[in-house]
């Protein structure tokens, strides 16, 4: 999970048609890895092959990013039935349900589809809860329009500097660190799937009341570190879940996935190994 360019294991089709490419690494029970926005399958790069040392991890590149194909008018409803789509393919060749983890977006796109399918075993969210004012987005006003202005005069670049140290809380240290990164240019060329997932996350599908709903075991992590409105979010998702439970990692922002990875390897490992209660 740490070439940008290798083949991917296997491309598994949406409802809708659209190749959902899935990057497969170890040995063990399943477990699926969903990205956030900007990102692709290579951001599991740091966590994954600590995950991989005791599951078969399944890392997706989403709709429009990386070897995924796309589809001319998005909605996060496509994204949910997209893995959805993996899920059940997994879980017909396991003999039994599948576990997610899923960062940012990647995290309510779990939780969007734990409410279509059985075969979702238990759910791991990292800051991937709704914005906690419905029909807000995380961003002010007017931010998401001075990205689009951005993208559309070609400045990429601080179109993504823009989402990262506005809207995710990137300190000005990291930022920079960040845009010297070999990672930084496939960031900066999704950028325009970034936009159109901001505009859905305000949309009815994606809001507290509808993914709040899901039945599985949710685990929530959040960083220590991290912007008030993502601990704001999260208590308000977990207080929705029937089976939810939250996890603080201390001195994390919004990517403990890269800066702590054992931390958070750590809070999934546990979560997961629990057993499982009767309905």
């Amino acid at each position: 999970m740490t070439d940008a360019d290798e083949a991917p294991s296997r491309i598994v089709p949406s409802a809708d048609g659209t190749p959902i490419a899935v990057f497969t690494a170890g040995d063990g029970p399943p477990l699926v890895l969903v990205h956030g926005a900007t990102a692709d399958h290579t951001t599991w790069r740091t966590s994954g092959p600590l995950l991989a040392a005791r599951r078969t991890t399944h890392a997706v590149d989403r709709r429009g990013r990386g070897a995924s194909g796309d589809a001319p008018d998005y909605a996060i409803e496509r994204e949910f039935e997209d893995l959805v789509a993996v899920v059940e393919t997994l879980a017909a060749e396991s003999g039994g349900p599948v576990d997610v983890v899923g960062h940012s977006y990647g995290g309510r796109i779990g939780l969007g589809a734990a409410l279509l399918t059985r075969n979702l075993r238990r759910l791991v969210v990292y800051e991937g809860a709704p914005p906690p004012e419905s029909g807000r987005g995380y961003q002010d006003d007017g931010l998401l329009t001075r990205i689009e202005a951005l993208v559309a005069a070609g400045d990429r670049y601080e179109a993504l500097a823009t989402f990262m140290g506005d809207i995710v809380g990137m300190p000005d240290a990291e930022l920079a660190a960040f845009g010297t990164d070999p990672i930084w240019p496939r960031r900066a060329a999704a950028v325009d799937t970034t936009i159109r997932e901001l505009r859905a996350e305000v949309g009815p599908a994606a809001s507290l009341e509808a993914l709040g709903q899901a039945l599985q075991p949710v685990l929530q992590i959040l960083g220590g570190e991290s912007s008030v409105v993502f601990g704001e979010a999260t208590m308000a998702l977990d207080a929705r879940l029937r089976n939810g439970r939250i996890v603080t990692i201390e001195g994390a922002r919004h990517a403990a996935h890269h800066t702590h990875a054992a931390a958070f390897v750590a809070a999934i490992e546990a979560f997961l190994a629990e057993p499982d209660m009767a309905d």
